[in-house]
């Protein structure tokens, strides 16, 4: 009976002890929440705040009224429509070909294994710890050299390219994995190779595809360096470099500045919604598999 009490007290304090441990996790997921959610509350705040109250009470003080004309002066000061539609093609374009071109070349690697593939994705790695500042050069006088120095598919072929080394390092490594034995199997019944990548290979790597999607879309909507050295016609810049010529250098109007970092977040937080169950069950099941 004594053994039965002693061991009845432990279960009971590792209980008690899990039961706070878990508090205090919630309690420190719910202050990281805060601390990312703070920028936005706070750009939502001065996006609606006329500039005379920010100017007098500051950023932390809650607008007296609503004040639209930040909206209003934002959208037709840069044009937003245009540069909306910009930025959605040009990464609606790299996403899809930079994901293509990663099966592709990840394919040649991780599948048909190449002589020496583990140097050339040693290449792809490097590739992606290149500083935009030391491509930039090159990259402007070969799009000089092509008539692509003002257009946004120079945009779209240089992040194609910069993004499918990270998609090639990423689906070489798990197509290294692929079971030798089903792909035997598939080469014994008679596939080529075009037929072994679309029948086999692909659906295994789809849903890590759709995750890489997603992140080109993202990561080019939110390019600012090259786009702006790139695009010097209004008419095919986006919407980043649409944000960066709100800002002068003596006179600062914050409250549009923050309307604009407003209109432009809703694009890509309607994506990331209408993406985020194929994002979340594209990392689930490329886990499992």
């Amino acid at each position: 009976m004594a053994t039965t009490d002693v061991t009845t007290t432990v279960r009971k304090s590792d209980r008690h002890h899990r039961g706070v441990l878990r508090w205090v996790i919630l309690a420190g997921c719910l202050i990281v929440a805060l601390l990312m959610l703070a920028p936005i509350l706070l750009m939502l705040i001065n996006a609606f705040k006329d500039p005379v109250t920010y100017s007098t009470s500051g950023p932390l003080a809650l607008p007296d009224h609503l004040y639209l004309d930040g909206l209003k002066k934002f959208w037709t000061t840069v044009n937003f429509p245009t540069k909306l539609w910009n930025s959605i093609w040009t990464s609606a374009a790299v996403a899809v070909l930079a994901t293509f071109l990663s099966l592709l070349t990840a394919y040649a690697i991780g599948i048909g294994r190449i002589k020496g593939r583990m140097w050339i994705l040693m290449v792809f790695l490097l590739a992606n710890m290149l500083p935009q500042e030391v491509l930039l050069y090159p990259l402007y006088t070969m799009a000089q050299k092509i008539g692509l120095a003002n257009s946004g598919w120079s945009i779209v072929i240089i992040f194609t390219v910069i993004n499918s080394a990270f998609g090639t390092y990423l689906l070489a490594s798990v197509m290294g994995t692929f079971p030798r034995a089903l792909l035997e199997a598939a080469s014994i019944d008679g596939a080529n190779n075009w037929t072994v990548l679309w029948r086999v290979v692909f659906p295994v790597v789809r849903p890590t595809m759709t995750v890489l999607m997603v992140f080109f879309f993202i990561w080019t909507w939110n390019e600012f360096f090259i786009p702006l050295v790139m695009l010097t016609s209004p008419d095919s810049q986006t919407v980043p470099i649409a944000l960066a010529s709100l800002q002068g250098d003596r006179m600062l109007d914050v409250p549009t500045l923050n309307a604009g970092a407003l209109i432009s977040l809703v694009p890509t937080l309607v994506f990331f919604l209408i993406f985020q169950r194929t994002l979340v069950r594209g990392v689930a099941v490329g886990a499992v598999k």
